[in-house]
C-alpha cells in the first residue's frame, strides 16, 4: 500500500532503546521515515540509533526532562527540517503491589513517566511544529488500562488515564494532529519480564492466538496509524494483544476438540 510509505517524514520516539521502542524506530525507518530516538542516556541512544542505521539520531533526554524534550525537539528540527510523527513510548514500572502499599515517590514518578511525558512531548511537538504543518502522535498504552491485575494497579491506572488522554488530545488538536494509541498485551520485554519469563508457556496457551506477542508485533501497528493509510483514524486505541483480553482461550479450544 502507497499509504504506509513514510519516505520524507520525520519521527521521534521516546524510549526508543529497546524492546517496543526501537522496533517501532526499525519499523519506521524501514517504511522511509527519519527516525530520532530518545534513551534516559546518551551511549543507549546512540546505540539504539546505529541498530537503527540510515538517518537514525539517537538523543539522550530522559522522558520528563523539559529542558532535554525540548532541545531534542530543537536538534530534530535542524537535522531534517519537520517533525511529522511523534511516537510517546516511554514508560516505567516501580510501583509493584497492592495500590494502598505504594509510596508518592512510586506513585508521582509512574504517573510522570506514562501521562505526564506524552502531554510534554505532544505540547512540544505541536508548537514547533505539528500544530501548522500537521502530524501524527501514537502513545503506547497497555491492555491494562482496560482490565484489572493484581499488584500492577498503579500503573494500569496510569495507562487508562493515557488512554482518556489520547481521546482528549485527538478532540484538541484536531483537525491538524491526528492522536492515537496502541495498547499492547504481554510482550516479549524487559519491562513485561514479570508477566511471562517464567511461566512463557501458560500465557501462551491462554492466549487465542497461541503465542506472547513480539516487540515487532506493536511496531508494524504503529507505523500503519502515523501513515496515510490511517488517515481518517483518530483518538482510537488498537489492542493489540493475541487476543489476551478475550480471556483464557484454553477451554474454547478444549470444547471445541481442539488440540493445543
Amino acid at each position: 500500500m502507497a499509504g504506509l510509505d513514510l519516505t520524507g517524514r520525520t519521527a521521534v520516539v521516546t524510549g526508543a532503546s529497546r524492546g517496543i521502542g526501537l522496533a517501532i524506530a526499525q519499523a519506521i525507518a524501514a517504511a522511509g521515515g527519519n527516525v530520532v530516538l530518545t534513551s534516559r542516556s546518551q551511549e543507549a541512544a546512540d546505540a539504539a540509533a546505529a541498530r537503527v542505521g540510515g538517518t537514525a539520531v539517537g538523543v539522550g533526554a530522559h522522558a520528563v526532562d523539559e529542558e532535554a524534550a525540548r532541545r531534542c525537539v530543537d536538534l530534530t528540527l535542524e537535522r531534517f527540517g519537520s517533525l511529522d510523527i511523534l511516537v510517546n513510548n516511554a514508560g516505567t514500572n516501580p510501583a509493584f503491589g497492592p495500590v494502598i502499599d505504594q509510596d508518592h515517590g512510586r506513585f508521582a514518578k509512574t504517573f510522570d513517566v506514562n501521562l505526564w511525558a506524552p502531554v510534554l512531548w505532544t505540547g512540544l511537538a505541536t508548537r514547533a511544529w505539528m500544530g501548522e504543518h500537521g502530524g501524527a502522535i501514537v502513545n503506547t498504552a497497555s491492555v491494562g488500562g482496560m482490565a484489572f491485575e493484581a499488584n500492577i494497579g498503579l500503573y494500569n491506572a496510569s495507562k487508562a488515564a493515557l488512554i482518556h488522554l489520547t481521546k482528549q488530545l485527538a478532540l484538541e488538536l484536531s483537525p491538524k494532529v491526528r492522536v492515537n494509541a496502541v495498547a499492547p498485551g504481554v510482550v516479549r520485554t524487559k519491562l513485561a519480564e514479570s508477566l511471562w519469563k517464567e511461566h512463557e508457556q501458560a500465557v501462551s496457551a491462554a492466549t487465542a492466538l497461541g503465542r506472547i506477542g513480539e516487540p515487532a508485533d506493536i511496531a508494524s501497528a504503529v507505523a500503519f496509524l502515523v501513515s496515510d493509510a490511517a488517515s481518517w483514524i483518530t483518538g482510537e486505541t488498537m489492542v493489540i494483544d493475541g487476543g489476551q483480553l478475550l480471556g483464557d482461550a484454553l477451554p474454547f479450544r478444549e470444547g471445541a476438540g481442539i488440540g493445543l
